[in-house]
């Protein structure tokens, strides 16, 4: 066998002399004996057989299994992505414009923080107010056109038992602006998806 690498390594210019045994380290160690192809996934390597290149692999492909947990559990977490807690809170378009914008700010914080105490209890707003997503809320912000349009939304929400807080601004008795307490988005979007985000 050695004699047959010694051949191939003249034919290729290694060697000029012909026919002269090559000692197996030489054989071993030679470039023209192993070339090393690192792929992403496997490792291999080509084994000179005559004048061809014959690829040996070291590890298999990956199975159908494995394949399909890959992508379960990919499609898994873009559900839970798309699925993510969220409260809405709703403004009206007219206090906007008449009001000072610090003003609408806290009907806004006043509406949502009260939505979120008044279900403190509640499974997922715990979840929501949990150390690990406190500082990671989802929150959208939209509006409506005047008083009419929120008492309309509200009366909506709870036909569909939707829990939220209308903010009645006191003393002068108005409702200002209302908050869901937080759900899954996929619970709730439909209730929301004529409105325009508060800009």
């Amino acid at each position: 066998m050695a004699q047959k690498w010694k051949a191939e390594f003249t034919s290729q210019g290694w060697s000029s002399r012909e026919g002269e045994m090559a000692s197996p380290a030489v054989a071993l160690l030679s470039p023209c004996r192993f070339s090393f192809l690192p792929t992403p996934r496997r490792i291999g390597f080509a084994v000179a057989t005559g004048s061809r290149l014959r690829r040996c692999s070291m590890s298999q492909a990956p199975s159908d299994s494995a394949a399909a947990s890959a992508a379960a559990s990919a499609s898994a977490s873009a559900s839970a992505a798309e699925d993510v807690m969220v409260q809405y809170v709703v403004l009206r378009r007219d206090l906007i414009d008449a009001w000072p914008l610090g003003s609408v700010v806290t009907q806004g914080c006043h509406a949502s923080v009260a939505a979120i105490w008044s279900h403190r209890d509640d499974p997922i707003t715990l979840q929501y107010c949990s150390p690990d997503n406190l500082d990671s809320m989802h929150k959208v912000t939209l509006e409506v056109k005047g008083e009419a349009q929120i008492l309309n939304l509200a009366e909506k929400l709870k036909a569909g038992d939707i829990a939220h807080k209308l903010w009645i601004e006191q003393p002068e008795n108005i409702p200002s602006c209302l908050a869901t307490k937080p759900y899954p988005k996929s619970v709730i979007s439909s209730y929301f998806k004529k409105l325009k985000l508060c800009k």
